[in-house]
């Protein structure tokens, strides 16, 4: 039993799906139990406002954190809006909520606010909540902790089995959430995902305690609670799997035009692009250059299922990108804003290479001590962007005052300053 199983056995669970509410969570013989039906049942899924009304006087009137999660339909829609939204909190019970019949949930939101949310992988949730009105003053990131906890494996299933004990199933994560009306397995699956995320929550919270890192954990939490909207990708074009092979400039217009076009296509039908045009259809495209709409239908991915029409507007985009005069065309590569790839370093800067070798190894082993991913430790970007332009006199105060200009956070600053100094300072790696 690890210290986090310790940990959570040591107090006793509040939902435990069927097992005694003392229980720690696993069968006399150790097993872990199947958790196989929420402790109330599947609630009723929400889908008009005079129910929504009652769920946001329950949950304002609950106590103590409350569970959030939202469903996607990743892979089959357009875009990343939340398809269902499943919240438990004590006194209130669980909630199921459909966002498409109640788009805005922002008294939900309100009547939540400055209470504590519990989230597994926050990130991947909080756009899509944030959307229909829910955005979070306090949380608490169940995958971040582990990940701080030192847990090799942090999906909830995973962390729900090693900390408590319990068996989530994991049949329909990846299923079409925009279904209507959802299938019941469906929703057991949903319910029973917040149905332990605040047992889970206490348990990690005790780890972290444990080994001295909850006033890191809560400075991460702190910093995604207050993060402002990513920034729009600038050329998500680029991004198309495969482009590596595309190195003309009139190859990379084909890309772009038939990105584009595949993207207008896909939003105004709402599914996923993937289901309009694939990537690798895209890149054969760009290779071939076809000039016929019979060429295009020979390339892969432009397959004998596609209609005439179809194949008629990808060769028009293909013969738009075609006709652009060369000051036109898309660069190769994007702009670059940070330092060039480590790959290029002892070409350009032999002495940057020798700092970053030098910082690296630095930061894996403490990363080790800590028992933690390098990652969460501090941003691989931050440290290639300390190594490529040091501070000009290398000390103490200069580092960290580069971190914290990179967005570290202050346990980070503490922790990987005095690494970073060793590592800028070593003989044969400063700057002639």
């Amino acid at each position: 039993m690890t210290d986090a199983q310790e940990t959570a056995a040591d107090s006793s669970l509040r939902t435990t799906g069927g097992a005694p509410p003392d229980d720690g969570g696993s069968s006399e013989n150790g097993a872990p139990i199947p958790l196989l039906e929420p402790r109330e049942g599947i609630p009723p899924v929400i889908a008009d406002e005079d129910s929504l009304a009652e769920v946001v006087a329950a949950f304002a009137a609950g106590s103590g954190p409350v569970a959030v999660d939202a469903e996607r339909a990743s892979g089959y829609r357009y875009g990343q809006r939340a398809y269902l939204v499943q919240l438990r909190r004590e006194g209130a019970g669980t909630a199921l909520i459909d966002p498409v019949a109640c788009p805005d949930l922002s008294a939900l939101g309100e009547a939540l606010s400055g209470v504590e949310w519990v989230l597994h992988a926050a990130t991947q949730d909080l756009p899509c909540l944030c959307e229909i009105g829910m955005v979070p003053t306090r949380l608490f990131d169940t995958e971040l902790a582990g990940r701080l906890a030192g847990f090799p494996r942090v999906g909830l299933g995973a962390m729900v089995e090693g900390v408590l004990g319990f068996v989530l199933e994991k049949g329909h994560s990846a299923v079409d959430w925009s279904t209507r009306p959802l299938p019941e397995p469906w929703l057991r699956y949903a319910a029973l995902d917040v149905e332990l995320l605040v047992d889970l929550r206490d348990a990690l919270e005790k780890e972290l305690d444990r080994q001295g890192k909850l006033e890191w954990a809560k400075q991460e939490f702190d910093a995604i609670a207050s993060a402002p909207p990513p920034e729009p990708r600038k050329d998500p074009w680029r991004r198309t799997s495969g482009m590596h092979k595309v190195r003309r400039r009139r190859q990379l217009a084909v890309v772009r035009e038939l990105w584009q076009t595949r993207d207008r296509i896909a939003q105004r039908r709402d599914v996923s692009p993937g289901k309009v045009l694939s990537d690798a259809a895209i890149v054969e495209a760009a290779l071939s250059l076809p000039g016929t709409v019979h060429a295009l239908a020979a390339l892969n991915g432009f397959g004998h299922r596609m209609g005439r029409r179809q194949l008629e507007q990808w060769q028009a985009a293909v013969d738009r990108a075609k006709a652009l005069p060369d000051a036109a065309l898309p660069q190769p590569g994007q702009p670059v804003t940070g330092p060039p790839p480590p790959r290029a370093w002892a070409d350009k800067d032999p002495a940057a290479a020798a700092r970053l070798s030098a910082a690296r190894a630095g930061v894996s082993a403490l990363a080790e001590e800590l028992n933690m991913p390098q990652e969460n430790l501090i941003a691989p970007d931050t440290v290639r962007r300390v190594c490529w332009e040091p501070p000009k006199v290398v000390d103490a105060e200069s580092v960290a005052a580069a971190l914290t200009g990179y967005g570290a956070r202050a346990w980070q600053v503490e922790q990987v300053t005095p690494v970073l100094v060793a590592a800028l300072s070593a003989k044969g790696v400063q700057s002639p």
